[in-house]
This record gives structure tokens, C-alpha cells and sequence, in this order.
């Protein structure tokens, strides 16, 4: 189990990869966000993408289920405080491979509960080309070794 130890500013943890589908794309589009060209090829050729791209929000959510799969579940989360920023740099598009890397900026101990700390991470969504696709910066809630949560 990661505990909040394990994290010293500077540490780098990576995720993934998860490979898009155009498939992925649209189902996620049909339900939260139809924009044309998220949809329709002919409406994205015409677009600014050129082609089909995932909708920023599909980004941030493939992104955390590597941040889950890959860190999350293996530490000892206890939620998170905030995303203090979010970019879409690039979009992604069918068969994007993407990657995640995190670095930890910083960390204290809570005051007003002391068997956490306060992690403040820096997220990045990289493609198979090591091109930046998304940026984040984040403050998560993680638990110290030994200590249960406080009642």
C-alpha cells in the first residue's frame, strides 16, 4: 500500500497505456457531449481537428481510470481536495495510445487531521509521440503509514 512516505516531492510515478478507439469516442459523445465533431466524420474534417477527436471531458476521465488503475487503487487514497487546473493541449484521436506521468510537487501533513497528508501532484497525458496532450495539477488526501482515519 502507497502511503503518503512513499511521496516525496520530486517522486514520478507513470501510468497506462490506454489505446482510444473511435468507437470510445462516440459512445462517450452520444452521452455527455455531442459536439459534431466528436460525432460525425464529415463535420470533424471540416472542423479545426480534421478528424474525429475525444471530447476534453473523455480525456480527463481516461485519464483518471489510468490515474485508478495505476496509483489509486494501490495507495491509501482518501480523496482529493480540488483540481486546481486542467488544460487540453492537443486533442486525442482514435488510436492514440496515451500514458500518464505524474510527479509530486508537494506534501505536508494536515493540521486538522493528522493521519493524512496533503499531496499536490502535477498530471500529464502524454500520446504515443510524447506529445502533451493534457496537463493537471491536483491535491489528493493520503493516508500516513500505520495511522487509521481519524473518527
Amino acid at each position: 500500500m502507497i502511503t503518503y512516505e512513499d511521496l516525496p516531492p520530486g517522486t514520478i510515478l507513470e501510468m497506462g497505456p490506454k489505446t482510444v478507439t473511435k468507437d470510445d469516442i462516440v459512445r462517450f459523445a452520444k452521452r455527455y457531449d455531442p459536439m459534431p465533431f466528436h460525432l460525425d466524420e464529415t463535420a470533424a474534417r471540416e472542423s479545426i481537428f480534421g478528424e474525429i477527436c475525444a471530447s476534453g471531458w473523455h480525456v480527463a476521465g481516461m485519464c483518471m481510470r489510468m490515474i485508478v488503475d495505476g496509483f489509486l487503487s494501490k495507495a491509501d487514497s482518501r480523496g482529493g481536495a480540488g483540481i486546481d487546473e486542467l488544460r487540453w493541449l492537443k486533442p486525442v484521436f482514435p488510436g492514440d495510445e496515451l500514458r500518464v506521468k505524474c510527479t509530486v510537487l508537494g506534501a505536508r501533513i494536515s493540521q486538522s487531521r493528522p493521519d493524512m497528508g496533503l499531496i499536490n501532484f502535477s498530471w500529464e497525458l502524454f500520446d504515443q509521440n510524447d506529445t502533451l496532450k493534457m496537463k493537471m495539477r491536483s491535491t489528493g488526501l493520503v493516508g500516513l503509514r500505520g495511522k487509521a482515519p481519524a473518527q
